[in-house]
């Protein structure tokens, strides 16, 4: 569970943007992030991942800006190397957004509150849902393909698919960011799936080449 009265820790990279349920596997090198892990791992294991905004290079160091609404996620597992450094696997659990960063640490913090994402039934999402399925029916995507087709036939709600499915295969970090911050679950999931119609083709057409030039 999140405390949401409680300070999360912030983890700030300029290319990575988690949903709730994905993972995402990280390499902590920085002696302040490795701090940050010695923190997490002794208390609550939760690290929120944020986005740096464009320009960021020039402050990266001290406090560049980020995006106010980030994910929260707990540490699944890791590894501590040798030399301090660890490799880990963070799960995302929540959206939320970044009310006032605090001080004390050498890594950053911040006060959040917890995005409450509107209950929506499914029957309000069946048609998305149709068209996710229509999406995976086809072959061609191999594994990747068989494995969301299964989830699509689970009892998984589909906000919780749709978000994997942005997580893992749309490629634009500022697309995923605004799909992030879009708490209207019905707009959110209608945005994915527009967006995943317009790219499976591609990816479909790029295995079938793939798999050609490999009989070849």
């Amino acid at each position: 569970m999140i405390d949401p009265c409680k300070v999360v820790r912030l983890f700030p990279l300029p290319n990575v943007v988690l949903f709730p349920r994905a993972i995402l596997p990280l390499h902590v090198f920085e002696e302040r992030y490795k701090l940050m892990m010695a923190d997490a791992l002794e208390h609550d294991g939760q690290i929120a991942m944020a986005l740096l905004k464009p320009g960021w290079v020039k402050e990266y160091y001290a406090q560049p800006a980020i995006e106010p609404v980030v994910c929260v996620g707990r540490i699944v597992s890791y590894e501590r190397l040798p030399d301090g450094k660890y490799n880990l696997l963070l799960q995302g659990m929540q959206r939320a957004k970044i009310e006032k960063e605090v001080t004390g640490k050498t890594y950053r913090q911040a006060r959040i509150k917890l995005l409450e994402s509107a209950v929506v039934s499914e029957i309000d999402l069946s048609c998305e849902r149709w068209r996710l399925q229509e999406l995976f029916l086809q072959g061609e995507l191999g594994t990747m393909g068989k494995h969301y087709k299964d989830l699509l036939g689970s009892g998984l709600k589909t906000a919780e698919i749709a978000d994997l499915l942005a997580f893992n295969l749309l490629e634009c970090t500022q697309t995923k960011q605004s799909l992030l911050a879009e708490t209207d679950v019905v707009v959110r999931v209608r945005r994915i799936v527009d967006l995943l119609q317009s790219i499976i083709p591609m990816i479909r057409q790029s295995a079938r080449q793939s798999a050609d030039a490999a009989m070849n």
